[in-house]
């Protein structure tokens, strides 16, 4: 059979379907005596020889004996209607014998009456003629008058004449040219029933024409002549696709060679048969369990030991196993947007380590060398929702982010601080200061932030400009909190991606604090209780406990940069430095001062291990100009880190780690302090 005989049979029976659907519903509209004259059988299978198939070959003319033949021939409805080819192919090859289904006409109810379309029970190809409502419309005549109809038996010889005559009526000076929009067709309204059929067929298919007055008469009766004219218009359109796509149609020898294939690889097919069975039985086993369809659970646990070495932490500090958890549920919506809702507990107390002594006061101690598994919303393991934020896509690359508690900058500004960042994980630095610049710990709480992308070829690759707002105490109505009369950190940042090896970040953070309240606190109320600092010492963070009083606010403006190079696929090294001017609200100003570097080894004797070494100055009270305020120590304390992180499993990893103070408190009188860290993570 030649190509294009298998793709005419392939696509006639349901074309032939559908439009003796469209005449039996056309004709009893206004004739119900009058029969198209095709029977009527009982729906049923049966088995048809190929050879006994009806096809019509392209550009065949329809006469007389083809439509007593089309009455009476078995329609052959191959899988190739409902399947790709590949499938069709694969049920040839398994079943060279096709089941035929004998297509029953839909009683005019089912088709006049729109409600009645959902209470009938119909085949596949029956239903692709109601989804679609039916493939083919005739081209009307010049005129409304009705053709007598009659049977193929009293057919008159001039058949062929007639069918071309009613094919071509319409095509004088007078009449509608080939309708290109259903709106062409003045009667017909968007209300109708059938509104839909007949849009497809005339900007997809092409197969409509009009009266000369524009009208298309959709209830009047249709003529069998009327029928062949709109039958041999959808032909000459199907023989124009088969025309066009006969180049990929399978050959014979294609489908013997599949078949031998088919038969050589039986024993391989049939295994993978039964695992795929097999994976099909879990899969639905997993989503009859699931926990949800848009959310999925990340977690970490971190349970460490550690303990500080130096003359004045002995007796105040002993060794100590502490643990923190977190639960993220991460939800998403789209599939490009995520919801955080954490559940966090912990119990690590960070260790006592002396600071400056200021008079009236005492040693007001230092928040240097605090670790990551300090940042806890308690410390006796009850269990808060410490993080509540959305993260969500907008036009192009750009993202939008919102906090309802617990947001910090880093949420959604570039930290440029690759390997040693880990949003306060286990799996990064040790410490709070190694793990970013301490600019981004300025404020925190609820707020939200925009990031729009730019740059995406070239040498600047995608770079971003990011804008946030965060209100510490965002939910309290009191005088001196709320969203913007309590503690709140404004956050700009331009950030550059050069290539794919170096990448550089400038801030800008404007913060206001109410007395008492530390700088570098990450919004203290949303996770550590209020104003507790997390880096830094202690005058840094609130200078007015130099003043002779009590404290009062402050304000600041903090200028920041950030630089990571990846030297080689094995080396990178990042760095950043920040300048923060704090104002005393009517009392004066003060220099705050923090810079760092490191250098991190990626993959180091196993893939996923860690070797980072980091060095720098926490945040440092420099100067303070204020009346009153007397001498206080400024001298620059170091902050030394060196870890190792090795990679057990996937999901557990351990880091030994050592951090080095120097000078703790901004204070040469203190002795050098060790903090020594066996860290566990478990990630799952």
């Amino acid at each position: 059979m030649s190509k294009i005989l298998w793709k005419s049979l392939l696509l006639s029976p349901a074309i032939f379907g559908a439009t003796l659907v469209v005449s039996s519903s056309a004709i009893a509209v206004t004739t119900p005596t009058t029969t198209v004259g095709v029977p009527q059988p009982e729906a049923k299978e049966t088995e048809v020889p190929e050879a006994d198939l009806v096809a019509i070959a392209p550009n065949t003319p329809i006469n007389a004996e083809a439509l007593k033949v089309l009455d009476t021939a078995p329609v052959n409805v191959s899988a190739a209607k409902t399947e790709s080819e590949p499938q069709a192919l694969a049920n040839r090859i398994d079943a060279p014998t096709q089941v035929v289904e004998t297509l029953e006409v839909m009683p005019q109810a089912a088709i006049s009456q729109p409600e009645n379309l959902t209470q009938t029970a119909v085949t596949p190809v029956e239903k692709l003629i109601v989804d679609k409502q039916a493939t083919v419309v005739a081209q009307m005549p010049t005129t409304p008058t009705q053709a007598p109809a009659t049977s193929p038996a009293n057919t008159s010889p001039n058949t062929l004449d007639e069918v071309n005559r009613y094919s071509n009526e319409g095509q004088n000076n007078t009449s509608l040219d080939q309708v290109t929009s259903v709106t062409q067709l003045t009667d017909v309204q968007p209300t109708d029933w059938a509104f839909q059929a007949l849009q497809s067929l005339v900007e997809r298919y092409g197969v409509i024409a009009g009266y000369p007055d524009g009208t298309f008469r959709g209830n009047r009766a249709m003529t069998r002549y009327e029928f062949a004219a709109g039958l041999n218009a959808a032909l000459d359109r199907v023989n124009e696709l088969i025309a066009a796509g006969t180049a990929d149609l399978v050959r014979r020898e294609d489908l013997a060679t599949l078949q031998r294939l088919q038969e050589e690889f039986a024993a391989e097919l049939a295994t993978l048969r039964g695992r795929v069975d097999s994976l099909e039985a879990v899969t639905a086993e997993l989503e009859a369990n699931q926990f949800s369809t848009t959310t999925k659970l990340v977690g970490e646990v971190i349970a460490a030991v550690t303990d500080t070495f130096g003359e004045q932490v002995n007796d105040v500090n002993n060794t100590v196993l502490q643990n923190r958890v977190r639960l993220d549920l991460q939800t998403s919506f789209t599939g490009r947007d995520v919801l955080h809702t954490r559940l966090t507990a912990g119990n690590a107390i960070p260790f006592a380590i002396p600071g400056t002594v200021v008079p009236g006061i005492g040693d007001v101690g230092t928040f240097e060398g605090q670790q990551t598994f300090n940042i806890t919303p308690n410390t006796d393991n009850d269990v808060a929702i410490d993080w509540v934020a959305y993260d969500f896509p907008l036009l192009g690359n750009s993202r939008g982010y919102l906090a309802a508690v617990g947001g910090i900058h880093s949420d959604y500004a570039a930290t440029v601080n690759p390997y040693f960042e880990d949003y306060d994980g286990g799996r990064g630095a040790l410490s709070t200061f190694a793990q970013e610049n301490p600019i981004f710990r300025i404020g925190g709480g609820a707020g939200g932030a925009v990031t729009l992308a730019f740059g995406e070829g070239g040498i600047l690759r995608p770079s971003s400009l990011t804008v946030g707002f965060l209100a510490d105490n965002a939910n309290e109505p009191a005088p001196n909190f709320g969203l913007f009369n309590g503690d709140y950190a404004g956050l700009a940042q331009l950030n550059f991606n050069f290539g794919d090896r170096l990448a550089l970040a400038a801030t800008y953070v404007h913060a206001y604090h109410n007395a008492g309240d530390g700088i570098f606190d990450i919004g203290g109320s949303a996770s550590q209780g209020i104003g507790t600092p997390v880096v830094g010492t202690t005058l840094a963070n609130n200078p007015s406990l130099l003043l002779p009083g009590a404290d009062v606010p402050l304000v600041t403006n903090s200028y920041g940069v950030s630089a990571a190079l990846r030297l080689t696929d094995g080396i990178s090294l990042s760095g950043f430095g920040t300048y923060t001017n704090a104002t005393l609200i009517g009392r004066g100003n003060g220099d705050i001062w923090t810079y760092g570097a490191g250098l991190a080894f990626p993959d180091l004797g196993k893939q996923g291990n860690l070797l980072g070494i980091f060095a720098g100055i926490e945040p440092t009270l420099r100067s303070l100009d204020a009346p009153g305020v007397g001498n206080f120590s400024r001298d620059y304390g170091y902050h030394i880190e060196g870890f190792y992180r090795y990679q057990l499993t996937d999901n557990i990893s351990i880091t030994p780690g050592v951090i080095w103070l120097t000078a703790p408190g901004q204070n040469d009188a203190n002795d050098d302090v060790v903090i020594g860290t066996l860290r566990t993570t478990f990630n799952f």
